[in-house]
C-alpha cells in the first residue's frame, strides 16, 4: 500500500522564491546603486523619503483599519510602523538640504500608484481577504529589517552623520535582534495554513509590490543628474 502525504506549501518560502526576479530588478535600479555607493545628495534622498512616506501612510492606515482580519492580525505589529520615523528623518534631511524650507512633496505618479494599490489591498482585507495586504507588509518591513539596515549604515558613513540623526527609518528600538524576529514572522506566515491557490495569490501580490518599488526607483532614476553630489 502506498501512503501519500501532502505537505502544505510554505508561504514564506514561496513569497521569497516566487518574487526573486522582481526583487532583484528593484534592487538593481540605477537610483539604488547611486544610493548604496554614497553618491546621492540630500535632495535626492529627501525625494526618496517623500515617496516612501506616501506608501507607508497608505499601508499603515490599511493595516490598522483591518487588523481584525486573521491574515493581517498574524503580521500586525505597531513596533514595525515607520511613519513617525520617516517624518523625523524628513525634518532632519530637509534642514540639511539647500532651500529645504521650500521643499514640498514632488508629484509622483509612481508613489500614487503604490498607494492606490495599498488602498485596494485594504478594501480586499475589509471584504475578507487580507492576503494582498500581508504581501505588501512582508515586502516592505522584512526588507527594512534586512537590506534596509545596510542602507542606514551607508548613509551614516557617507554623510558623516556623527550626531546619529537622519536614519530613524532604519532603527527598530523594540526589535533588538532582527533575525529571530524575521524567523518568527515567517513562521506566522506559514502558520496561516493557506492552500496552494492562496499561496499563489499572495505570491502574485508580492511580485506586484516589488514591481511598484521598481517603478518608484525608475521615477527617481530619471532625476539622477540633479541628485548626484
Amino acid at each position: 500500500m502506498t501512503i501519500t502525504t501532502t505537505t502544505a506549501p510554505s508561504l514564506a518560502s514561496a513569497m521569497r522564491d516566487g518574487s526573486r526576479t522582481e526583487h532583484e530588478a528593484a534592487e538593481g535600479s540605477s537610483f539604488m546603486a547611486e544610493l548604496l555607493d554614497g553618491r546621492l545628495n540630500e535632495r535626492g534622498y529627501v525625494d526618496y523619503l517623500l515617496r516612501l512616506r506616501t506608501a507607508y501612510e497608505a499601508m499603515e492606515d490599511a493595516v490598522r483599519a483591518t487588523a481584525d482580519d486573521p491574515m493581517v492580525a498574524a503580521v500586525h505589529d505597531p513596533s514595525l510602523e515607520r511613519l513617525a520615523a520617516l517624518d523625523a528623518d524628513l525634518a532632519y534631511w530637509t534642514a540639511r538640504t539647500p532651500g529645504g524650507a521650500d521643499l514640498g512633496a514632488p508629484a509622483s505618479p509612481a508613489a500614487e500608484a503604490y498607494a492606490d494599490r495599498l488602498r485596494a489591498a485594504r478594501r480586499q482585507a475589509a471584504e475578507g481577504w487580507g492576503g494582498a495586504l500581508v504581501a505588501h507588509h512582508y515586502t516592505r518591513y522584512l526588507g527594512d529589517l534586512s537590506g534596509g539596515q545596510a542602507i542606514g549604515r551607508i548613509l551614516s558613513r557617507s554623510f558623516d552623520l556623527t550626531d546619529g540623526g537622519g536614519v530613524d527609518f532604519y532603527a527598530f528600538p523594540a526589535i533588538a535582534k532582527p533575525k529571530p524576529y524575521k524567523d518568527a514572522y515567517r513562521a506566522r506566515l506559514d502558520g496561516l495554513g493557506l492552500d496552494e491557490a492562496g499561496v499563489r495569490r499572495v505570491v502574485e501580490e508580492v511580485k506586484v509590490a516589488f514591481t511598484l518599488n521598481q517603478a518608484l526607483f525608475a521615477e527617481l532614476g530619471r532625476q539622477l543628474p540633479a541628485y548626484r553630489r
